[in-house]
C-alpha cells in the first residue's frame, strides 16, 4: 500500500506510475476527493466533540433547571448529529482504504516501460543451449512414455489442470524440493514450514486481496484461504510487530504447495504441467532496512541463480517491464530456463523488491538503533525455485535418444542410487 502522503503530495508521480502500468490514473483523483472529504469530516467531528465537552462542563455549573434542561436537549441534538457524521466518516474511510488498496506499487526508475512480458529486457544468458542429435521430446511425451506423469488419473481425481507424479517422477520432484531448501539454508536463509491455509487479513497484507480474489481458493465456512505462494504466510509471520534494528535482515526459505485458479487461454500453456491449479514452490523471503533493500535484491537473485546453475540448466535473467510487473512489486527480475522439448524459455523464478508496500499493509516496522520513532521495513520475495517448471527443465534438458532421463548429478544422492529414469 502506498503512503497516503505520497498520493496527496506527489499525485503526479502516482498518476505517471499508473499510466506506465496501463492503468486508469483517474483513481488518484477519486482518492484525493475522498481524502479531502475525510479530513473535513474529521474536523467537524473534532469540533462537535470539543463543543460537547465544553457544554457538558457548563451544564454541571448551571443553577437554573430550565437552562440546564435546554442545554441537555441541545446536546442530545448535537449528539445525534455527531453520530450521523461519525457514520459518514467511517464510510468515507472505508471507501478511501478500499481505493488506496487497489493502487499498485510505484515502479523503480530503471524498470522499462512496456505493454507485457514481450517488453522485458534480457540482462544476460548463462550456459549453452543443449544440442541433440535427435528430436527432443516435450515433457508431456517424456512423462507419459516413462510412466512418471499420469495426466488421465489427475483429471479423474480433480479435473482439468491436475496430474499425478509417479515413481521416480514423484521422487525427483521431492528430491528437488529437499535439495533446494537445503541449499538455501546453507546460503543463510532460515527454513520455515508455514500453514498452507491463512486468514484473509494475511492475504490482504501480502497484496493478494482484494485484487486477486478470483484467483484464490477459499474455505467458505471460515475465513481461511489456500496459499497461492509461500510469500503470503512469510509476509504474515511478523504482522503488527516492531522488529529491533539488530534483528535485520531476516532471511527465510519455505516450501509450500500453492493453489491458484489459473486462467488459461487456448493454445498457450495448455499442454503438460506448465500451469496448474496446484503446484509446489520453494520461496525465498527477506525483511531488511530500507537502505539495504537494493543490495538484498541482488543477493536474492544471485542465490536463485546459483540454484539453476548447480542443476546445470541454461538460463537467462530478465528485467520485467511495467507491463509485466506484479501488483506489489517495485522492481522484479525473472529467471527463465530453456526447455528444449517445449522449445521455449520458462519462467521459474521472479525475484521482487517490494519496498515498504507490504509492510504498510501488515504494520511491520523496525526501530532504528538510537531512535524512538519506528520505520516500515522493506520486504523482498522470490522463487528458489518454482515447480513444476524446474522439473520440466530437468526432464527436457537431460533427456537421451532412447527416451531415458539422466538425473542431474547433484540430485543423485537423493534418488536412492538411481542415476537414470528409464521406461520399465
Amino acid at each position: 500500500m502506498l503512503d497516503m502522503r505520497l498520493i496527496r503530495d506527489e499525485s503526479d508521480v502516482v498518476r505517471e506510475a499508473l499510466t506506465k502500468r496501463h492503468m486508469d490514473p483517474s483513481i488518484v483523483d477519486q482518492v484525493l476527493v475522498l481524502d479531502e472529504k475525510r479530513r473535513l469530516l474529521i474536523q467537524n467531528v473534532e469540533e462537535m466533540r470539543a463543543e460537547r465537552n465544553v457544554v457538558s462542563k457548563e451544564i454541571g455549573r448551571m443553577k437554573s433547571k430550565e437552562e440546564r434542561q435546554a442545554k441537555i436537549e441541545a446536546m442530545r441534538v448535537l449528539g445525534d448529529q455527531l453520530s450521523g457524521i461519525e457514520l459518514d466518516l467511517k464510510k468515507v474511510e472505508n471507501d478511501l482504504h478500499q481505493l488506496v488498496s487497489e493502487i499498485p506499487n510505484i515502479p523503480d526508475s530503471d524498470v522499462p516501460v512496456g505493454v507485457d512480458d514481450s517488453d522485458n529486457i534480457v540482462l544476460r544468458t548463462v550456459g549453452t543451449l543443449p544440442e541433440f542429435d535427435f528430436e527432443p521430446k516435450p515433457h508431456w511425451d517424456l512423462g507419459t512414455d516413462l510412466d512418471i506423469i499420469d495426466f488421465e488419473r489427475g483429471v479423474k481425481l480433480s479435473g482439468s489442470r491436475f496430474y499425478v507424479l509417479s515413481g521416480l517422477g514423484a521422487r525427483l520432484q521431492r528430491a528437488l524440493i529437499y535439495w533446494m531448501v537445503d541449499l538455501h539454508t546453507r546460503q543463510g536463509y532460515l527454513e520455515k514450514y508455514p500453514p498452507f491455509m491463512v486468514r484473509g487479513d494475511v492475504l490482504y497484507g501480502a497484496g493478494q486481496l482484494p485484487k486477486f480474489k478470483d484467483n484464490l481458493y477459499r474455505d467458505h465456512e471460515e475465513d481461511l484461504w489456500m496459499v497461492p505462494t509461500a510469500e503470503v504466510p512469510l509476509t504474515g509471520l511478523h504482522m503488527d510487530e516492531i522488529l529491533e534494528d539488530a534483528q535485520l535482515p531476516l532471511r527465510y526459505t519455505a516450501y509450500t504447495a500453492c493453489f491458484r485458479r489459473e486462467k488459461m487461454s487456448a493454445g498457450r500453456d495448455v499442454r503438460g504441467i506448465k500451469r496448474g491449479h496446484q503446484f509446489d514452490k520453494v520461496e525465498l523471503y527477506t525483511y531488511c532496512k530500507p537502505e539495504h533493500s537494493v543490495d538484498e535484491h541482488e543477493r536474492m537473485l544471485k542465490d536463485a541463480e546459483e540454484t539453476v546453475a548447480q542443476l546445470g540448466l541454461p538460463y537467462r535473467v530478465m528485467l520485467q517491464s511495467t507491463g509485466d510487473l506484479g501488483f506489489g512489486s517495485h522492481k522484479t527480475y525473472d529467471i527463465e530456463v530453456w526447455a528444449p522439448g517445449c522449445g521455449e524459455w520458462l519462467e521459474i523464478s521472479s525475484i521482487s523488491n517490494v519496498g515498504e508496500f507490504q509492510a504498510r499493509r501488515t504494520g511491520i516496522r523496525f526501530r532504528p538503533e538510537g531512535r524512538k520513532n519506528t520505520q516500515f521495513v522493506h520486504t523482498l520475495n522470490g522463487s528458489g525455485l518454482g515447480l513444476p517448471r524446474t522439473l520440466i527443465a530437468v526432464l527436457e534438458n537431460y533427456q537421451q535418444a532412447d527416451g531415458s532421463i539422466v538425473i542431474p548429478e547433484i540430485l543423485q544422492p537423493l534418488m536412492g542410487g538411481q542415476t537414470v529414469i528409464r521406461a520399465e
